[in-house]
């Protein structure tokens, strides 16, 4: 099935067309950067870089990076490019220790996350007067926002509930006949688990669009299976702009659309620091060149992923697939010298009939030596063997763990935190 399209000629222009219009924009956004900040002109001439006379794209491997630290030591606003009165919005991080991510919009940044969000709906099928329940929260976090700015471009009926109080998300959205659902990834899963406890089902909802956490494909299948919906792949992050900025998986579930028109991708090679081949496991590198108060040039952005095709799409997409983000660079847990991240453990254990969508990975520090603990709820059929063979065939070791009843470990409203560290006191942070 091929959904339709917020702006069919740019998101089916041709290859060349796409190339032609990134090797203009990145010399432009190059130029803009290094005239209207001075921690870019800074970061440009200890690089040796002429930034008023960029070739284009062929120069992009030899451009200075972008990491978190830049934000943080540049917090609140040594990074924009535009005077304050210019601005109209901001968001920050969530959930990130010690100085805060700062993202600030002018009202044309607020525009073009609009747009790209718009893209996302009317690609997940979305159509006019649709029913939009959003429940990531209206704050400094990004999601609720960005969900209402992109809904307010496609022309969708918004519920705007926010986070939390799932029973009445669940009346809410039988009242009105809510057909679009927006959550991060774990609040999708205690909608499911809150139905299933009250006997009900929501036959208007036809579309999930999920994000902000890693997304296996067998947490993309159970949610589709418990909710009866066609499940989506949202991306976006506070430094490219906010949710839905870089796109969504489209009705063909082949990788993520990544708007080109908008922002260049770069998959770098995690030992050597270059841009990797296509099909390549990497760090995802981002610059944008449509943003105004804070764009980005080379931003590395932490998550891991490969290509996985710049061919047009059975969607009609000709916008580049990755695929979808499998962890974090410094996700990465290192146990009895195995390398396993977090992601794998989900895969594993969403993969046995009758295990639940909770778990949690506590690393241990016994005597200096680093051991982990895989707890997991699970009906009573499920045995301690069956998930410890599980755990081994991905893992390439058995973990300690408990299995413990549907709803018994602790749950958040918001993102859902999967990975903890025992304190010498026993407790869990």
């Amino acid at each position: 099935m091929t959904y339709g399209f917020h702006n069919q000629k740019m998101e089916t222009a041709s290859l060349d067309e796409l190339r032609s219009l990134q090797n203009a924009k990145l010399k432009e956004i190059v130029r803009y950067v290094y005239q209207n900040n001075a921690s870019f002109k800074a970061k440009f001439d200890r690089a040796g870089i002429d930034a008023c006379h960029l070739k284009g794209l062929d120069d992009l491997p030899h451009l200075p990076t972008m990491s978190k630290e830049d934000f943080r030591a540049g917090y609140p606003l040594a990074l924009c490019c535009v005077d304050r009165k210019q601005i109209v919005e901001m968001h920050m991080s969530s959930g990130s220790t010690g100085t805060p991510i700062v993202m600030p919009y002018t009202r044309d940044d607020i525009n073009q996350w609009g747009q790209c969000m718009a893209r996302c709906y009317r690609m997940a099928g979305a159509l006019p007067g649709d029913v939009l329940q959003i429940t990531p929260s209206f704050g400094l976090f990004n999601g609720g926002f960005g969900f209402y700015h992109g809904a307010q471009q496609a022309g969708l009926f918004v519920i705007p509930t926010g986070a939390g109080n799932t029973p009445r998300q669940i009346k809410l959205a039988k009242d009105f006949g809510t057909r679009i659902l927006t959550a991060v990834v774990s609040y999708g899963v205690r909608v499911m688990e809150v139905l299933a406890e009250q006997k009900e089902s929501l036959p208007d909802l036809k579309i999930g669009m999920f994000g902000a956490e890693i997304f296996s494909d067998s947490m993309k299948k159970k949610i589709a299976a418990g909710l009866n919906i066609e499940v989506f792949d949202i991306y976006g992050m506070t430094e490219t702009g906010g949710v839905g900025t870089l796109g969504l998986d489209c009705c063909a579930h082949a990788g993520i659309h990544i708007w080109e028109d908008h922002y260049i991708v770069e998959v770098l090679d995690l030992e050597i620091g270059q841009p990797a081949p296509d099909g390549q496991m990497g760090e995802l590198v981002i610059t944008s060149f449509t943003r105004q108060a804070l764009p980005v040039i080379r931003f590395r952005t932490g998550d891991l992923t490969r290509i996985l095709s710049r061919d047009k799409c059975a969607c009609g997409r000709t916008h580049v697939r990755i695929a979808p983000i499998t962890g974090r660079v410094d996700d990465m847990i290192i146990v009895k010298g195995v390398n396993f991240f977090p992601k794998q453990v989900e895969q594993a254990l969403m993969a046995i009939p009758g295990a639940g969508s909770n778990y949690q990975i506590i690393i241990e520090n016994t005597d200096g030596v680093m051991d982990v603990r895989i707890n997991v709820e699970a009906e009573p059929s499920v045995t301690g063997y069956v998930v410890e063979k599980a755990l081994k065939e991905a893992l390439g070791f058995s973990p300690k763990g408990d299995i413990f009843p549907i709803n018994g470990l602790p749950r958040q409203e918001g993102k859902a935190k999967r990975v903890f560290y025992r304190n010498p006191d026993g407790t869990l942070r």
